[in-house]
């Protein structure tokens, strides 16, 4: 009796399944339906209103907060690290004639560099590619990275591998293009002449015809392709245009043929740029009794 004359007393105290209690027996004399009392109830209180949908709309927003700040932080992540890629600048490597040089790239590939080549790649080369501009001659001991191809993109020939060992030569002044291959596999795209990609194997040589876009494949001694890392140059019967034009870069001089018809001389030498001057190759050519030369100030002259 207590309790029920502190309910009467104090009617806001009397909480909702007092009230609901209160209704379903105010009259047990007819036939009572408790689930339609109840609904009834429910309109005259306000119960689903006050009670159930503030839970459910705070469900609902902060489920909503949620899904906004995971796609905030997904779509801001992905526009940082674009904006960051395009903020990347472009490292560019030379080897100024006369010299050679060595390096490692940020992925652990080395890379020599003959004389008058020239390397460009990204500041983040290695995060999203391992892409890189080149011309020249380089030999390349890629670090593999199945994830990360290593392409090498010149105006002729592009030179996609994994990892391997590979001599690429392609001076813009030479008629050929050049890729000897130590170890490894490489996928070769032709630029010159469209074609199916070729591959190339360990021992073999693809030579390039820039102006034709003629591409050959065949086997070779390619461990000679690198001793020029070595300070060695070798020439394998070799035109003396070519020749001339390696000399040039080896020693940054200037050599002219004077003479129309050493164009089609071919030399076999092998010279130490460390130990031999570009003079005492010059003496050696000559003493062949084909050809001679004359100094003219900066200039040499081949007749």
């Amino acid at each position: 009796m207590d309790n029920e004359k502190n309910t009467y007393e104090n009617p806001t105290q009397a909480t909702d399944e007092e009230l609901w209690f209160a209704a379903s027996t105010a009259d047990n004399t007819t036939p009572f339906d408790a689930m339609a009392a109840y609904e009834r109830f429910q309109q005259r209180t306000g119960l689903t209103k006050h009670a159930q949908r503030p839970y459910k709309q705070w469900f609902y927003y902060a489920a909503a907060v949620v899904a906004l700040l995971v796609i905030v932080s997904v779509t801001s992540y992905y526009q940082g690290g674009r904006q960051m890629e395009r903020s990347f600048a472009d490292i560019v490597v030379e080897a100024p004639l006369g010299s050679k040089t060595k390096m490692v790239l940020p992925d652990g590939t080395e890379v020599w560099l003959n004389a008058g080549s020239r390397m460009v790649y990204s500041q983040g080369f290695g995060m999203t590619d391992r892409r890189l501009e080149f011309e020249g001659e380089g030999f390349f001991e890629v670090k593999k990275n199945a994830k990360l191809p290593f392409a090498i993109h010149t105006r002729e020939l592009d030179v996609t591998v994994l990892g391997t060992k590979f001599n690429f030569r392609n001076y813009p002044e030479d008629e050929t293009a050049v890729v000897d291959l130590l170890e490894g596999k490489v996928a070769l795209d032709n630029h010159v002449q469209p074609m199916e990609t070729r591959y190339l194997a360990p021992a073999e040589k693809m030579v390039l015809n820039k102006a034709t876009g003629e591409m050959e494949i065949i086997a070779a001694e390619v461990e000679k392709a690198k001793i020029w890392t070595d300070d060695v140059l070798l020439f394998d019967e070799e035109f003396l245009p070519d020749i001339a034009a390696q000399l040039e870069r080896y020693y940054d001089v200037k050599i002219i043929l004077a003479n129309p018809a050493l164009e089609t001389a071919r030399f076999y030498g092998r010279f130490n740029r460390q130990t031999h001057s570009i003079y005492d190759v010059l003496n050696i050519l000559s003493s062949t009794g084909r050809v001679s030369y004359v100094v003219k100030g900066d200039t040499i002259i081949l007749k």
